[in-house]
């Protein structure tokens, strides 16, 4: 029972809620106990409401994830999960996770409630309603980042919002388009949204948000606008990294037809681990090795 309830948390997905880490990182208090401190429970609190979130989504799309070739054996849609059980571990999740929000900061607090709104609307009604069901999901990431910059109470970088943003949205995409090619003739069966949305559609707006992505992040790089409230100037070094990860995903995704777990892709592709791994690295240097 608690591995059940364990795997439909999906703590692997739980990767993802590293978004509120980059404010961190990038504000220059890395090594400040105290923020660390602040930003560690931040994440832990999106992790418990995003768990939350996954378990609603299980429950409400049972029926039709015993239609998907890798979903059905997820533990609700198999039976071996309880839909009472599951909700109870959810409405639980959920409420710890929003109430050490609070504690945290008043405002924190508020971005996870929020989250946890705007991800109930997408489960019941926006997921069903073209574009705004990936930009849903591109807003949720959104919400991590902002959310780690308001728990830090540091400013947050206009270049900074838009390249998370844009990242997102350009992964929610890609997700999209790879479930139309794994699923074929059950695709809108698994997910009535999809049979809304065409591959050549998809792939001009994944082309388009590829380069917005990447000016965006390169503007942010530089220091343009306000941007410096952020980061160093040195910043700049990180963006060859940032270009070569754009085009490994997209290679990934066309070449070798993956990318609908996104989270997947990064743990098992070695060249993208590496090109993630180097970019931190990077921008670690640039940011406290590199005199200002």
């Amino acid at each position: 029972m608690f591995y059940n309830i364990l795997i439909s948390l999906r703590p692997k997905q739980w990767l993802k809620n590293i978004f509120v880490l980059p404010a961190l990182v990038f504000s220059d208090n890395l090594f400040n106990y105290i923020y660390i401190l602040k930003s560690v429970t931040a994440l832990l609190c999106f992790c418990a409401v995003s768990g939350a979130v996954y378990i609603l989504n299980d429950v409400i799309d049972r029926n039709r994830d015993v239609l998907h070739p890798q979903k059905r054996f997820r533990p609700i849609a198999a039976g071996e999960l309880s839909v009472s059980l599951a909700c109870f571990v959810g409405i639980l999740m959920s409420g710890m996770g929003i109430s050490i929000a609070f504690i945290l900061d008043f405002s924190f607090g508020w971005i996870t409630l929020i989250y946890l709104s705007q991800n109930i609307a997408y489960s019941i009604w926006l997921k069903h309603v073209v574009l705004l069901d990936v930009i849903t999901i591109a807003v949720g990431f959104l919400l991590r980042a902002v959310g780690g910059g308001i728990a830090l109470q540091v400013p947050i970088s206009t270049w900074f919002i838009l390249c998370i943003f844009t990242l997102a949205l350009f992964l929610a995409c890609v997700k999209r388009r790879q479930e139309i090619l794994v699923l074929k003739d059950d695709a809108v069966a698994h997910r009535i949204i999809l049979g809304q949305y065409s591959l050549p559609f998809l792939n001009q707006v994944i082309s388009i948000l590829t380069a917005a992505t990447l000016v965006c992040y390169s503007l942010y790089a530089m220091g343009v606008g306000d941007s410096r409230v952020l980061v160093s100037k040195q910043m700049e070094w990180t963006i060859p990294f940032v270009l070569y990860g754009l085009l490994r995903y997209l290679y990934i995704v066309y070449e070798d037809g993956r990318g609908e777990n996104p989270t997947s892709v990064i743990f098992e592709d070695k060249p993208l681990k590496c090109t993630v791994i180097l970019w931190l690295i990077t921008a670690i240097v640039s940011i406290y090795g590199i005199p200002k």
